[in-house]
């Protein structure tokens, strides 16, 4: 029988299979990579897809003229955006509307958009407070009853949902969604109601970049 072994040249240790046939592996914080310079990333969806453009998704919109907010790839670095937190606030809000306003007709659609894939929906009919609160999954968690997932003075002094999506614990992405580096790359909401009925209506994207 051919015995065979994995030895790491420079330190000479070998790789080891236990009984069970397993072999022991570290899960690094990262996607593998040669570069080491891993940056931390954050980044509100704008109306241009840059940092400089405008956050506030309270806009006049419709489903024949929707708005769009996003964050766009980077000319030199992939991006990897883990987590989105969102915030809907509105004085005396609760789940089953947007903010205190009547639920969205047409909604909020949540995109990835790439030149290889076209737009791939996330989530095409984002209307009430309780869908965001439902595509994160609830999390984070807090409150009960009537105030469940509803956090107080979050702008000035009115009530807000602000859910937080997880690609990692929602899809099983570990590191989020790439937003490939020199790309077309888009994460992207598309508004298309009337969003000026509430207080405060925006988000933030949270990952790496490499």
């Amino acid at each position: 029988m051919l015995k065979v072994g994995v030895i790491d040249p420079a330190n000479k240790h070998q790789l080891s299979i236990d009984e069970d046939g397993t072999i022991g592996v570290v899960v690094h914080p990262h996607p593998a990579t040669d570069d080491t310079n891993v940056l931390p990333f954050s980044q509100s969806f704008t109306d241009t897809g840059i940092s400089t453009g405008d956050d506030d998704m309270q806009v006049v919109a419709s489903l024949a003229s929707p708005s769009e907010f996003w964050i766009q790839a980077s000319s030199s670095r992939d991006i990897f955006i883990k987590t989105v937190s969102i915030e809907i606030s509105d004085a005396s809000a609760t789940l089953n509307k947007f903010g205190n306003i009547t639920a969205l007709t047409n909604g909020v659609e949540f995109l990835h958009s790439t030149n290889d894939n076209g737009e791939i929906t996330i989530n095409g009919s984002l209307k009430s407070n309780f869908d965001f609160v439902r595509l994160a999954q609830g999390n984070p968690s807090f409150g009960d009853g009537a105030g469940a997932f509803r956090a107080g003075n979050v702008s000035g002094t009115s009530e807000g949902y602000i859910p937080v999506i997880d690609f990692s614990l929602v899809f099983g992405m570990p590191y989020g969604i790439r937003l490939r580096k020199a790309t077309n790359d888009k994460l992207i909401f598309k508004v298309q109601d009337d969003t000026t009925g509430v207080d405060s209506f925006t988000a933030i994207g949270y990952g790496i970049q490499i």
